[in-house]
Protein backbone atom coordinates (compact mmCIF):
# COMPACT_ATOMS: atom_id res chain seq x y z
CA UNK A 1 0.00 0.00 0.00
CA UNK A 2 1.05 3.39 -0.52
CA UNK A 3 2.53 5.65 2.31
CA UNK A 4 -1.09 8.07 2.06
CA UNK A 5 -3.11 4.79 2.39
CA UNK A 6 -1.47 3.43 4.95
CA UNK A 7 -1.54 6.02 7.20
CA UNK A 8 -5.17 6.20 6.40
CA UNK A 9 -5.85 2.48 7.00
CA UNK A 10 -3.84 3.27 10.87
CA UNK A 11 -6.12 6.25 11.24
CA UNK A 12 -9.40 4.72 10.49
CA UNK A 13 -8.47 1.57 12.59
CA UNK A 14 -7.54 3.66 15.73
CA UNK A 15 -10.56 6.36 15.63
CA UNK A 16 -12.81 2.73 15.04
CA UNK A 17 -11.19 1.05 17.87
CA UNK A 18 -11.46 4.06 20.19
CA UNK A 19 -14.94 4.27 19.06
CA UNK A 20 -16.05 1.18 20.79
CA UNK A 21 -14.61 2.01 24.25
CA UNK A 22 -16.72 5.63 23.32
CA UNK A 23 -19.76 3.61 22.90
CA UNK A 24 -19.39 2.13 26.24
CA UNK A 25 -19.00 5.35 27.71
CA UNK A 26 -22.37 6.47 25.88
CA UNK A 27 -24.37 3.41 28.07
CA UNK A 28 -22.74 4.45 31.19
CA UNK A 29 -22.80 8.19 31.11
CA UNK A 30 -25.40 9.06 28.33
CA UNK A 31 -27.80 6.67 29.20
CA UNK A 32 -27.29 5.84 33.10
CA UNK A 33 -25.62 8.73 34.21
CA UNK A 34 -22.54 7.06 35.81
CA UNK A 35 -20.05 9.08 35.86
CA UNK A 36 -16.62 6.74 35.19
CA UNK A 37 -13.53 8.39 34.57
CA UNK A 38 -11.38 5.09 35.12
CA UNK A 39 -11.85 4.17 31.32
CA UNK A 40 -8.44 3.77 30.83
CA UNK A 41 -8.87 1.29 33.96
CA UNK A 42 -11.15 -1.40 31.64
CA UNK A 43 -9.85 -0.69 28.74
CA UNK A 44 -6.30 -1.95 29.94
CA UNK A 45 -7.93 -5.35 31.65
CA UNK A 46 -9.45 -5.94 28.27
CA UNK A 47 -5.79 -5.18 26.21
CA UNK A 48 -3.87 -7.34 29.35
CA UNK A 49 -6.67 -9.89 29.66
CA UNK A 50 -6.66 -10.28 24.85
CA UNK A 51 -2.47 -10.45 25.41
CA UNK A 52 -2.22 -13.09 28.41
CA UNK A 53 -4.94 -15.42 26.85
CA UNK A 54 -3.32 -14.95 23.13
CA UNK A 55 0.24 -15.17 23.33
CA UNK A 56 2.49 -17.90 22.46
CA UNK A 57 3.68 -19.53 25.76
CA UNK A 58 7.10 -20.40 23.24
CA UNK A 59 7.72 -16.79 23.32
CA UNK A 60 8.46 -16.57 27.06
CA UNK A 61 6.05 -14.56 27.87
CA UNK A 62 2.59 -15.53 30.09
CA UNK A 63 0.67 -16.37 27.71
CA UNK A 64 -1.75 -19.12 26.99
CA UNK A 65 -1.86 -19.78 23.38
CA UNK A 66 -5.46 -19.24 22.50
CA UNK A 67 -7.14 -18.50 19.61
CA UNK A 68 -7.71 -15.02 18.98
CA UNK A 69 -11.42 -15.24 19.00
CA UNK A 70 -11.51 -16.83 22.36
CA UNK A 71 -9.00 -14.31 23.62
CA UNK A 72 -11.61 -11.47 22.24
CA UNK A 73 -14.63 -13.22 24.17
CA UNK A 74 -11.91 -13.67 27.11
CA UNK A 75 -11.11 -9.91 27.04
CA UNK A 76 -14.55 -8.65 27.25
CA UNK A 77 -15.58 -10.80 30.27
CA UNK A 78 -12.42 -9.78 31.85
CA UNK A 79 -13.79 -6.32 31.79
CA UNK A 80 -17.22 -7.68 32.95
CA UNK A 81 -16.23 -9.39 35.58
CA UNK A 82 -13.67 -6.55 36.91
CA UNK A 83 -16.79 -4.39 36.58
CA UNK A 84 -19.15 -6.38 38.34
CA UNK A 85 -16.31 -6.68 41.11
CA UNK A 86 -15.86 -2.81 41.39
CA UNK A 87 -19.34 -1.72 40.56
CA UNK A 88 -21.01 -3.25 43.82
CA UNK A 89 -18.98 -1.32 46.19
CA UNK A 90 -18.80 1.99 44.50
CA UNK A 91 -21.98 2.61 42.35
CA UNK A 92 -23.70 3.53 45.77
CA UNK A 93 -21.64 6.54 45.61
CA UNK A 94 -22.58 9.45 43.38
CA UNK A 95 -21.34 12.17 40.84
CA UNK A 96 -17.92 13.43 41.83
CA UNK A 97 -17.47 10.56 44.54
CA UNK A 98 -18.23 8.18 42.07
CA UNK A 99 -15.78 10.05 39.54
CA UNK A 100 -13.29 9.72 42.66
CA UNK A 101 -13.42 6.12 42.74
CA UNK A 102 -13.50 5.31 39.31
CA UNK A 103 -10.19 7.18 38.38
CA UNK A 104 -8.50 5.59 41.39
CA UNK A 105 -9.55 1.94 40.07
CA UNK A 106 -8.42 3.06 36.93
CA UNK A 107 -4.75 4.46 38.44
CA UNK A 108 -4.63 0.63 40.65
CA UNK A 109 -4.96 -1.39 37.70
CA UNK A 110 -1.95 0.68 35.70
CA UNK A 111 0.02 0.29 38.93
CA UNK A 112 -0.49 -3.42 39.03
CA UNK A 113 0.56 -4.09 35.10
CA UNK A 114 3.22 -1.97 36.08
CA UNK A 115 4.35 -4.12 39.09
CA UNK A 116 3.49 -7.66 37.90
CA UNK A 117 6.04 -8.63 35.56
CA UNK A 118 5.47 -12.09 35.74
CA UNK A 119 1.58 -11.59 34.44
CA UNK A 120 2.14 -8.03 32.33
CA UNK A 121 5.93 -7.92 31.50
CA UNK A 122 6.13 -4.46 33.81
CA UNK A 123 7.52 -1.98 32.32
CA UNK A 124 9.31 -3.91 29.35
CA UNK A 125 5.61 -4.79 28.23
CA UNK A 126 3.99 -7.75 26.59
CA UNK A 127 4.78 -8.19 22.75
CA UNK A 128 4.10 -10.29 19.94
CA UNK A 129 0.42 -10.25 20.51
CA UNK A 130 -1.71 -12.13 17.88
CA UNK A 131 -3.56 -10.13 15.59
CA UNK A 132 -6.98 -11.84 13.71
CA UNK A 133 -6.73 -11.93 10.16
CA UNK A 134 -2.65 -11.26 9.94
CA UNK A 135 -1.88 -11.82 6.59
CA UNK A 136 -5.31 -12.06 4.87
CA UNK A 137 -5.91 -9.95 1.60
CA UNK A 138 -2.29 -10.83 0.18
CA UNK A 139 -0.51 -8.91 2.68
CA UNK A 140 -3.16 -6.07 3.27
CA UNK A 141 -3.50 -7.20 6.69
CA UNK A 142 -4.09 -3.43 7.88
CA UNK A 143 -6.86 -3.76 5.86
CA UNK A 144 -8.68 -6.70 6.19
CA UNK A 145 -8.08 -5.83 10.17
CA UNK A 146 -9.80 -2.25 9.95
CA UNK A 147 -12.94 -4.33 8.13
CA UNK A 148 -12.74 -6.67 11.24
CA UNK A 149 -12.76 -3.51 13.47
CA UNK A 150 -15.59 -2.03 11.64
CA UNK A 151 -17.35 -5.60 12.20
CA UNK A 152 -17.05 -5.17 15.70
CA UNK A 153 -17.79 -1.50 15.77
CA UNK A 154 -20.84 -2.41 13.96
CA UNK A 155 -22.14 -5.21 15.82
CA UNK A 156 -21.57 -3.04 19.57
CA UNK A 157 -23.76 0.17 18.08
CA UNK A 158 -26.12 -2.58 16.78
CA UNK A 159 -26.49 -4.51 20.07
CA UNK A 160 -26.52 -1.25 22.43
CA UNK A 161 -29.00 0.32 20.51
CA UNK A 162 -31.47 -2.58 20.47
CA UNK A 163 -30.91 -2.25 24.39
CA UNK A 164 -31.43 1.04 24.46
CA UNK A 165 -34.53 1.62 22.96
CA UNK A 166 -35.61 -1.68 24.78
CA UNK A 167 -37.83 -1.44 27.96
CA UNK A 168 -34.15 -2.43 29.77
CA UNK A 169 -33.15 1.55 28.23
CA UNK A 170 -36.20 3.57 29.21
CA UNK A 171 -35.92 2.53 32.36
CA UNK A 172 -32.36 3.51 32.57
CA UNK A 173 -33.10 6.87 30.98
CA UNK A 174 -35.67 6.71 34.16
CA UNK A 175 -33.08 6.34 36.77
CA UNK A 176 -30.98 8.85 35.05
CA UNK A 177 -33.62 11.31 35.16
CA UNK A 178 -35.42 10.58 38.61
CA UNK A 179 -34.10 7.63 40.34
CA UNK A 180 -37.01 8.46 43.17
CA UNK A 181 -39.66 7.70 40.85
CA UNK A 182 -37.92 4.86 39.16
CA UNK A 183 -37.59 3.24 42.16
CA UNK A 184 -41.04 4.38 43.23
CA UNK A 185 -42.27 1.65 40.62
CA UNK A 186 -39.95 -1.32 41.65
CA UNK A 187 -36.94 -0.72 39.48
CA UNK A 188 -33.52 -1.55 41.81
CA UNK A 189 -31.92 1.54 40.75
CA UNK A 190 -28.16 0.02 41.70
CA UNK A 191 -29.27 -3.07 39.60
CA UNK A 192 -30.10 -1.43 36.44
CA UNK A 193 -26.57 0.44 37.18
CA UNK A 194 -24.63 -1.92 37.99
CA UNK A 195 -25.70 -3.79 34.68
CA UNK A 196 -24.96 -0.74 32.65
CA UNK A 197 -21.25 -0.66 33.99
CA UNK A 198 -20.67 -3.83 33.20
CA UNK A 199 -21.52 -3.70 29.51
CA UNK A 200 -20.44 -0.77 28.96
CA UNK A 201 -17.37 -1.97 30.42
CA UNK A 202 -17.15 -5.35 28.28
CA UNK A 203 -17.10 -2.85 25.20
CA UNK A 204 -14.44 -1.19 26.52
CA UNK A 205 -12.40 -4.56 27.56
CA UNK A 206 -12.97 -5.33 23.48
CA UNK A 207 -11.66 -2.05 22.53
CA UNK A 208 -8.51 -2.29 24.94
CA UNK A 209 -7.98 -6.09 23.12
CA UNK A 210 -8.25 -4.85 19.65
CA UNK A 211 -5.83 -2.17 20.17
CA UNK A 212 -3.29 -4.72 22.09
CA UNK A 213 -4.21 -7.32 18.68
CA UNK A 214 -3.71 -3.96 16.61
CA UNK A 215 -0.21 -2.52 17.93
CA UNK A 216 0.92 -6.02 19.19
CA UNK A 217 3.01 -4.52 22.04
CA UNK A 218 1.34 -3.15 25.33
CA UNK A 219 3.15 -1.16 28.02
CA UNK A 220 1.77 0.47 31.15
CA UNK A 221 1.95 4.08 29.54
CA UNK A 222 -0.34 2.72 27.12
CA UNK A 223 -2.89 3.19 29.54
CA UNK A 224 -1.97 7.05 31.51
CA UNK A 225 -5.67 8.95 32.69
CA UNK A 226 -5.06 10.69 28.90
CA UNK A 227 -6.79 8.02 27.40
CA UNK A 228 -10.08 8.58 29.79
CA UNK A 229 -9.78 12.08 28.86
CA UNK A 230 -9.80 11.22 24.98
CA UNK A 231 -12.51 9.29 25.22
CA UNK A 232 -14.53 11.45 27.24
CA UNK A 233 -13.75 14.58 24.47
CA UNK A 234 -14.96 12.48 21.84
CA UNK A 235 -18.23 11.12 24.01
CA UNK A 236 -19.20 15.21 24.81
CA UNK A 237 -18.29 16.28 21.18
CA UNK A 238 -20.44 14.04 19.57
CA UNK A 239 -23.42 14.30 21.73
CA UNK A 240 -23.36 12.57 25.21
CA UNK A 241 -26.56 9.58 24.90
CA UNK A 242 -26.34 9.44 20.95
CA UNK A 243 -24.46 6.35 19.62
CA UNK A 244 -23.94 8.17 16.42
CA UNK A 245 -22.58 10.81 18.30
CA UNK A 246 -20.38 8.24 20.35
CA UNK A 247 -18.98 7.33 16.96
CA UNK A 248 -18.88 10.64 14.95
CA UNK A 249 -16.88 12.43 17.99
CA UNK A 250 -14.44 9.45 18.18
CA UNK A 251 -13.90 10.37 14.55
CA UNK A 252 -13.39 13.85 14.80
CA UNK A 253 -11.45 14.34 17.93
CA UNK A 254 -9.25 11.47 16.54
CA UNK A 255 -8.41 13.58 13.39
CA UNK A 256 -8.11 16.66 15.57
CA UNK A 257 -5.99 14.84 17.67
CA UNK A 258 -3.64 14.13 15.11
CA UNK A 259 -3.78 16.69 12.36
CA UNK A 260 -2.94 19.22 15.49
CA UNK A 261 0.02 16.59 16.51
CA UNK A 262 1.65 16.63 13.29
CA UNK A 263 1.36 20.96 12.58
CA UNK A 264 2.05 21.82 16.51
CA UNK A 265 5.87 19.99 15.38
CA UNK A 266 5.94 22.06 12.38
CA UNK A 267 4.84 25.11 13.54
CA UNK A 268 6.77 25.31 16.91
CA UNK A 269 10.78 25.63 17.69
CA UNK A 270 12.59 22.46 18.56
CA UNK A 271 12.85 23.79 22.06
CA UNK A 272 8.95 23.78 22.58
CA UNK A 273 8.10 20.59 20.71
CA UNK A 274 8.68 18.37 23.70
CA UNK A 275 5.69 20.38 25.19
CA UNK A 276 3.72 19.45 21.96
CA UNK A 277 0.83 16.84 23.93
CA UNK A 278 0.22 18.86 26.91
CA UNK A 279 -0.73 21.70 23.61
CA UNK A 280 -3.11 19.00 22.21
CA UNK A 281 -4.70 18.50 25.57
CA UNK A 282 -5.29 22.06 25.58
CA UNK A 283 -6.59 22.14 21.98
CA UNK A 284 -9.09 19.51 22.50
CA UNK A 285 -9.91 21.48 25.87
CA UNK A 286 -10.64 24.88 23.91
CA UNK A 287 -12.76 23.02 21.75
CA UNK A 288 -14.69 20.95 24.51
CA UNK A 289 -15.18 24.22 26.08
CA UNK A 290 -16.87 26.09 22.61
CA UNK A 291 -18.94 22.67 22.12
CA UNK A 292 -20.73 22.91 26.03
CA UNK A 293 -21.32 26.99 24.92
CA UNK A 294 -22.62 26.64 21.95
CA UNK A 295 -23.58 22.98 21.37
CA UNK A 296 -24.20 21.76 24.62
CA UNK A 297 -25.91 18.15 23.16
CA UNK A 298 -23.24 17.62 21.09
CA UNK A 299 -23.20 17.56 16.92
CA UNK A 300 -25.39 14.78 17.07
CA UNK A 301 -26.95 14.59 20.61
CA UNK A 302 -30.52 15.77 21.74
CA UNK A 303 -31.64 17.72 24.72
CA UNK A 304 -32.82 15.70 27.64
CA UNK A 305 -36.49 14.97 27.77
CA UNK A 306 -38.17 15.46 30.86
CA UNK A 307 -39.20 12.22 32.24
CA UNK A 308 -42.21 11.34 34.17
CA UNK A 309 -44.12 8.13 36.11
CA UNK A 310 -45.41 8.05 32.92
CA UNK A 311 -42.78 6.86 30.90
CA UNK A 312 -41.39 4.43 33.27
CA UNK A 313 -41.76 1.31 32.27
CA UNK A 314 -43.98 -1.09 34.53
CA UNK A 315 -42.45 -4.19 35.87
CA UNK A 316 -44.80 -6.04 32.77
CA UNK A 317 -43.38 -3.94 29.84
CA UNK A 318 -39.75 -4.44 31.47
Amino acid sequence: MSGVLSYLVFFLTTAAIYSIASLGLNLQWGRTGLFNIGVSGFFAVGAYAYAILTISPLTGQPGLGWPVLAGLLGAMVAAGLFALLVGIPTLRLRDDYLAIATIGIAITVQLIATNEPELTGGTNGLFAIPQPVAGWLHGSGGVAFLILVLICVALVYLALERMIHSPWGRVLVAIREDETAASSLGKSAFSFRLQSLVIGSMAMGLSGALYAAFIKFISPQDFLPIFTFQVWAMLILGGSGSSAGALLGSLVVWAIWTLSGGLIQAALPAKLQVDSGAIQIILIGLLLMLVILFRPSGLLGRKRPAVHRSTVPSKEQA
